[in-house]
């Protein structure tokens, strides 16, 4: 018998449970560019152009070394969700072990490897002396609080397999509010420029990993989660790297489509580049509000799944693909008549808004195309089958690759919207495909 982390009843799976996980990790996600735009808006003040450049791109490169590591976010909530739903509370606590020391180890590695990290970076993406040097003070700072930053992806997914998205929605706030502050005391207030914004950055993420910590406090008050003979239990562990590893290759397919759709489109111009990155922001906005639903689908498929509930499993599937419809709806709607002004707010070029205009119809359509994709990510993550993900986004990956090679010579910047657009569906329809085969999975005995 184990002294874990106790497990209530589960209320009944109604649009009330989806929308109560869903909609704080909605609302957590619309703060993000908020802090983006005080980080910017409080080095603004300063009077230069390098500060504003050196946080930007020092920012940029920090979050594309941590996106890497979203996989422990992923892998986590799936597996957690599932030991949750099978009731074994004392691996649900043993899960955010594994996820602390596999996020600390990596935020540790990243501090003692920062010099190769961060000189291969700009080497890939070079900037001005004064703006890479400034950047370069920036990250030397960041880079120590990496530790916290992974280690927030595991208590985050911990969190979300949980259900409890209120708490997840508790830490960005407190981060987000602390970084804020700061931001302004710093900066404006005693005039540390760059180095402000890197320190109240620093500052925010550790006060968020102990805010974490201390709403995952009931999983300390077991033994499970020192039982190292569980944690480092070899079965437990290489299912978890299995996990993670499908995760960051998929993640990695995904990311390939996108960098090349940018570099694919410089070859356009200068004012067509600038277009498709503003049209991109279109795509952000739907990820972060899908994300609410997608995540819900992660906690709930994956608590069926360790329930080995197929009808539960189903009905999860069904619902929060429900409320992810009604969202992308929505946003269509909102894209459609708002979509000029929302443009125009993000450039004032007019030849980059006329472009941006052409194009416009493809964003309208893309949440409602993009929909299905998205939802079966969080289907999929939640049951942990993630060799389906990797492999049908392999292929999902080549069918973009052949669309870019038959339409942008024929169409150009249409031809590459509209493979974007294929690649959605591509995705949709391989992973649609697997799915009753993990509905299969759900009811199938456990092997021991």
């Amino acid at each position: 018998m184990s002294e874990a982390t106790p497990a209530p009843a589960a209320p009944r799976l109604g649009h009330r449970r989806v929308l109560a996980i869903a909609l704080p990790i909605v609302l957590a996600n619309a703060t993000v560019p908020i802090l983006g735009a005080v980080d910017t808006g409080v080095v603004g003040q300063l009077g230069q152009a390098a500060p504003i450049g050196a946080v930007g791109i020092g920012a940029i490169i920090l979050s594309a070394i941590y996106w890497i590591f979203g996989f422990l976010r992923m892998g986590t909530t799936g597996l957690t969700a599932q030991a949750w739903g099978a009731r074994d509370h004392a691996e649900v606590d043993a899960m955010l072990s594994r996820a602390l020391m596999i996020g600390g180890a990596v935020g540790v590695a990243m501090i003692l490897l920062q010099v190769p990290l961060f000189a291969g970076a700009f080497r890939i993406s070079p900037a001005s002396p004064e703006v890479e040097g400034m950047a370069r003070q920036y990250m030397a700072i960041r880079v120590w609080s990496a530790p916290a930053a992974v280690a927030l992806y595991g208590i985050t997914g911990w969190l979300i397999a949980q259900e409890r998205t209120r708490a997840v929605l508790a830490i960005q706030l407190w981060m987000n509010g602390i970084n804020i502050a700061l931001d302004l005391w710093f900066v404006l207030g005693l005039d540390w420029g760059v180095q402000g914004v890197a320190v109240a950055t620093f500052l925010a993420e550790w006060s968020g990993a102990g805010l974490g910590l201390w709403l995952c406090r009931g999983a300390f008050r077991g033994g499970a989660w020192c039982d190292w003979t569980r944690i480092l239990d070899r079965a437990r562990l290489r299912r978890m790297a299995g996990v993670n590893g499908d995760i960051l290759i998929r993640s990695l397919l995904l990311q390939a489509i996108f960098v090349s759709f940018l570099f694919l489109g410089a070859d356009f111009g200068d004012v067509p580049l600038a277009a498709n990155q503003i049209l991109l922001q279109f795509l952000e906005i739907t990820a972060y509000a899908l994300d609410g639903f997608a995540f819900a689908a992660e906690a709930l498929v994956g608590q069926a799944m360790g329930a080995r509930a197929r009808g539960t499993l189903r009905r999860a599937a069904l619902m929060t693909g429900f409320w992810g419809l009604v969202c992308v709806i929505a946003l269509s709607a909102i894209f459609a008549v708002f979509g000029h002004a929302i443009i125009d707010t993000m450039t004032t070029a007019l030849p980059v808004r006329e472009e941006a205009r052409i194009y416009l119809p493809y964003m309208i359509v893309a949440p409602l195309i993009g929909m299905a994709s998205w939802m079966l990510d969080g289907i999929f993550i939640g049951a942990t089958r993630t060799a389906d993900m990797r492999n049908m986004m392999l292929i999902s990956a080549l069918i973009y690759g052949a669309a870019v090679a038959v339409l942008v010579p024929a169409l150009g910047n249409h031809g590459l919207w509209i493979a974007l657009l294929i690649s959605f569906v591509a995705r949709a329809v391989t992973l649609g495909l697997r799915y009753p085969a993990l509905e299969a999975q759900a009811s199938a005995p456990v092997r021991g």
